[in-house]
């Protein structure tokens, strides 16, 4: 199939659409959790943010390979998120998101991609579709413990580390300020949150 006219070329150009602005909301997200205080959940999602830009440009560069000219306008239509709220229902929408697009989004790219003749693309899709899921748990787990109020707090002894002053803490429950540099919990590093996998 000629790839210009295939349906993999419009899906790569949403895709390189959506994961742009997936990276400018979670700029957004992180923003908001400085503003808060909330230094771990803006490290959280400053790497997503850096992440959803890294599969964009994957995307471009599948579309700039494939179709050797990117100096004409492709036409998409296609509907975006678009939530805002408070931090934890930002994380909701975030995480929800997510799950779309690895269940159900890039897995029919891929598969749409596979039928055309596109494998190297549809690849490229379920390997997103498995980051974006990793995504999803991460996000997921975050909010729930939010919720739950139990961010800081887990089943069995965990190792708790200040992302400020490396400060380790071995306990179900974390600190509420650091002994070492006496920064609050919301430095605690939060990327080894377990995941439901």
């Amino acid at each position: 199939m000629d790839f210009n006219t295939s349906q993999t070329k419009i899906n790569l150009a949403r895709a390189f659409a959506g994961e742009c602005q997936g990276g400018a909301r979670y700029q957004f997200i992180a923003q908001k959790a400085m503003q808060e205080g909330k230094i771990n959940i803006q490290t959280i999602f400053r790497t997503l943010a850096k992440n959803e830009m890294a599969h964009a440009r994957i995307f471009w560069d599948e579309l700039a390979s494939h179709s050797g000219n990117l100096n004409k306008n492709i036409e998409i239509k296609a509907g975006y998120p678009f939530e805002n709220g408070e931090l934890v229902d930002m994380i909701k929408y975030a995480s929800s998101n997510e799950k779309s697009e690895s269940t159900t989004i890039y897995p029919s790219f891929s598969k749409i991609a596979e039928d055309e003749g596109f494998k190297d693309i549809a690849q490229k899709f379920k390997l997103v579709a498995l980051v974006e899921n990793d995504h999803f748990m991460l996000l997921d787990e975050l909010y729930n413990r939010i919720k739950s109020k139990q961010l800081y707090t887990m089943q069995k002894d965990y190792e708790w580390k200040c992302s400020h002053c490396g400060h380790v803490h071995i306990a179900k429950d974390a600190f509420k300020i650091c002994p070492l540099c006496a920064l609050s919990q919301d430095n605690i590093e939060l990327d080894m949150i377990p995941s439901k996998k």
